[in-house]
This record gives structure tokens, sequence and C-alpha cells, in this order.
């Protein structure tokens, strides 16, 4: 595989579109779409910049989810805190922002961080950190208009029912799973 160009055809406030021509394993010319949160002025930028964070966050024993409707699918599923860091800011400030702007709560405790990964890499070189995190505080709606999402903490055994019979992102879904199975914090 050999990338040959790399051409925008869109730009918009968060996202922006490419097409690359690469040869593939045959020789043969291909087109392929790639969506990327970063502005990228060179095929050498594909994949380099970190966006934003996942975070699992708990209290008392229970992991957050939320049940937040996402345009993409027309639907609302279950969800990680999340959300893309902004100009200027630290991991740790993005973390505490996101968490408290989708939720009102804060972060007593930092448990672990996970290096940036690719969170869709079939179109997509979005990176983002996964954060495990001890919140504290009580739930408050900090939301903006443009935000339908409800936060809420939930027992192994209430998401163990969870997984039977609602839709979750990937990652949620997975952490989800390992919570269930008391595999996690």
């Amino acid at each position: 595989m050999k990338l040959l160009k790399m051409e925008k055809v869109y730009g918009g406030k968060y996202l922006r579109n490419y097409e690359l021509t690469y040869l593939n394993k045959a020789g043969r010319e291909k087109k392929f779409e790639l969506v990327s949160r970063k502005e990228l002025t060179s095929p050498k930028d594909i994949g380099e910049n970190v966006s934003g964070v996942s975070i699992v966050a708990y209290k008392e024993g229970k992991i957050l989810l939320l049940k937040e409707f996402r345009m993409s699918i027309n639907r609302a599923i279950f969800n990680l805190c999340a959300g893309m860091m902004e100009e200027g800011e630290t991991i740790e400030e993005c973390i505490g922002r996101e968490l408290y702007e989708e939720t009102g709560l804060k972060v007593k405790k930092i448990l672990e961080l996970l290096p940036p990964s690719y969170s869709a890499v079939g179109f997509s070189d979005t990176q983002t950190w996964i954060a495990f995190v001890e919140a504290e505080g009580e739930l408050e709606d900090h939301t903006s208009e443009n935000e339908e999402i409800k936060p809420a903490f939930y027992t192994r055994k209430q998401v163990r029912e969870l997984l039977k019979t609602e839709q979750f992102s990937s990652r949620s879904q997975i952490m989800a799973y390992f919570f269930a199975k008391g595999q996690v914090f």
C-alpha cells in the first residue's frame, strides 16, 4: 500500500474530509475517504493528532454511563462521558472540564490514563485518551442546548441488564461489559 496524494474536500468547524489516493497491493490506484478532527497539512500528519478523551468514571462502586442522543444515528444510546480537547488545554484539564460539562461532577482522582488510541480507524484518524477516574459531587445538567445527555450511576447488576436490552457505543459497551463482570476498578 502506498499513499500517492491527499486532497482536502471539505472543512467544517469540527470535521474535515480528505480524499486519499493510493496504490493497493495489486498496484491499482484507489480512493479512500478520511474524516479528521484536525487540520491535516500533509500525509505525514495523518493519525498524529490526539483529539480528546473518553472518561470511565466511578463513584461508590458504580459506573457512570450517559444516555445520550447522537444525531449521527438519530437515537439515544449509552455512552461514556467524552469530549474534545480545547486549544492549549492539558489532558487533565480536559477530563475535568468534560466531566463537569456533561454531568456536573468533579474529578476526585484520576485512577489511570491510557495512552491515546484510535477510535474509528475504518474512516477516521481520530485518537483519544481513555481516563479512568473517581468522581465526586452530584449529577447536574450543565450541557449546552445542543446536547441531550442523561447521566446516571449504575451497579454491576444494573449494567448486566442494560447490556441485554440497550444499545451502546463500542467503547462504552466494552467498559460496561468488563465492569459488569467485576474486571475493572
